[in-house]
């Protein structure tokens, strides 16, 4: 056993290795490592009755344990040299004095994404611990329950760690397409090995953030708003009534995840009405479409279901009424986004964009007398107003909108998490790339003073973000499901978060109607 001198102000964390071979493999990819002084590296010997002797043996207190080793893959499709992180450790009911119940590790993919990063093809699933080495029949009566790789210690040496951050990570060498007991073996163990260096450089990395996190902040609200509900409703009533498929021109809301689960149902995202086979159900997206889309799917008789948001009909109609009074309407918004090209194309030749402090300075019109301005609903209302005040300066007459464009849900989220912002180490926003009030609330929470990022799901927090980071906030845009919110929390809450509290900004209680087409 290896125990390093551990600084008084931080907890030490052990890092388990079964045979001599791999505690080896495991301390060239360590060697160097800061994180290497507050390590106990561990070698237990093979088997249940060495794994619980090291596991009595472990220092007290909460630091994080890892185990990490090579072994038997049981999954079809698991090559040598593959890694297995282990969402969940349990041992085979048949072992004598097998632990009950299963180790869960929620934050598995924080790691996976680490390994990812350094070039290996890395599975996330179930590890399961035996008494013996399994071959043969005991190979396929584990694999039927689920497992992806089989060990003979990781289920004994976790057993007593509910308090701890815990990693299990596995590189298959032997696997399920031929028996254990051949020549080929040695050489698969020996090619396993070799991937164990880079494992225990990632094994670095999630110490770390599990050595750092303490307590995350939740900003409410957060993820899906009312006109978002309501366009997803709008396609999973569309898909009940009327059987897939279903066409959805642009994405329904900018989410993958929203996407990808539509699209299983029998959605088809196209980006053009000219993909729509003729006479096909047709839904237009929550961004709204301009009056030119609306015509060619009245041309070509495409029965439509307009899922646009309440709160951008309310632009269009705004920017229909200034129009034809004879304004030039100056439309605050970016560059491309679907929404503002549907609001552009309410009066073509009339409508001006302005996307940023510099265009407000250059833009011309009409008629200085007769101006007026619109916003996109999702912008961060400090960006929006920086460049107002720049029209207002050089246009005194400038009317606007009898209320704010910048939607309730927008503004709400963007208040809320100002206030995390200025309490947290680390912002992480939930949010696709594509959906712009998602990244409005990355640079709302960076302006507020925290390092933030975007991430789609779990899987895209780097755990170098975590290094240091004792308070994280966590929000997410308006297009982006709760239950990605409830993973990420729980695998903060794995890595070692002991407190998880909410601060509110406001309470939402709006609701929108169906569109007649699917209402119940």
């Amino acid at each position: 056993m290896i125990r390093p001198a551990v600084p008084d102000a931080v907890e030490a964390w052990t890092l388990y290795a079964p045979m001599r071979p791999e505690m080896s493999a495991l301390r060239r990819g360590l060697d160097g490592t800061d994180p290497h002084e507050r390590l106990t590296l561990c070698r237990t010997g093979i088997g249940p009755r060495h794994a619980r002797s090291a596991a009595a043996r472990r220092p007290a207190g909460t630091g994080p344990v890892a185990v990490a080793g090579i072994g038997g893959g049981l999954a079809p499709g698991l090559a040598t040299g593959d890694v297995v992180v282990a969402s969940v450790v349990r041992a085979d009911p048949s072992a004598p004095d097998a632990p009950a119940g299963e180790i869960r590790m929620p934050d598995a993919a924080l790691l996976a994404a680490a390994l990812r990063r350094r070039g290996l093809r890395v599975h996330i699933g179930p590890v399961v611990s035996t008494d013996r080495l399994a071959d043969g029949v005991a190979r396929d009566r584990l694999a039927a329950d689920g497992a992806l790789v089989a060990d003979q210690e990781s289920a004994w040496l976790l057993a007593d760690c509910a308090d701890r951050p815990t990693a299990c990570v596995r590189v298959v060498a032997d696997t399920a397409a031929g028996s254990l007991y051949r020549p080929a073996t040695l050489a698969r163990v020996r090619a396993a090995l070799r991937v164990l260096p880079v494992v225990a450089a990632a094994l670095t990395e999630w110490a770390e953030a599990a050595s750092a996190v303490r307590q995350v902040l939740l900003a409410s609200p957060r993820s899906f708003c009312a006109g978002v509900e309501r366009a997803i409703a709008v396609v999973e009533q569309a898909l009940d009534r009327h059987g897939a498929p279903v066409y959805v021109r642009k994405q329904i809301v900018h989410n993958a995840r929203v996407v990808a689960d539509l699209q299983a149902r029998g959605a088809v995202f196209v980006d053009e009405l000219d993909e729509v086979p003729d006479g096909a159900l047709t839904i237009f997206s929550a961004h709204g479409v301009s009056p030119a889309v609306r015509q060619e799917a009245t041309e070509r008789r495409l029965p439509v279901i307009d899922a646009t948001c309440p709160l951008v009909t309310k632009v269009h109609a705004e920017a229909r009424r200034f129009s034809g009074r004879g304004d030039t309407v100056l439309l605050i918004g970016h560059e491309g986004h679907e929404e503002t090209e549907g609001t552009l194309g309410e009066a073509p030749g009339r409508i001006r964009l302005v996307p940023d402090p510099a265009a407000a300075e250059t833009v011309q019109v009409d008629d200085p007398e007769r101006v007026s301005y619109l916003v996109q609903t999702t912008l961060a209302m400090d960006e929006a107003a920086g460049i107002l005040d720049a029209l207002r300066r050089r246009f005194p007459a400038l009317a606007g909108p009898g209320s704010d464009d910048i939607c309730y849900a927008t503004t709400n989220r963007q208040r809320a998490i100002t206030a995390v912002a200025g309490r947290a180490d680390l912002v992480l926003v939930v949010g696709s790339t594509n959906s712009s009030n998602s990244r409005r609330l990355v640079e709302v929470a960076e302006r507020a003073g925290a390092r933030a990022h975007l991430v789609d799901d779990v899987s895209g927090i780097d755990l170098r973000w975590l290094a240091g980071a004792a308070t994280v906030g966590v929000t997410a845009g308006a297009s982006a499901p709760p239950g990605l919110v409830d993973e990420v929390v729980a695998a903060l809450t794995a890595l070692g978060a002991r407190e998880v509290s909410e601060h509110t900004a406001a309470v939402e209680d709006v609701v929108f109607t169906l569109p007649k087409e699917v209402r119940p």
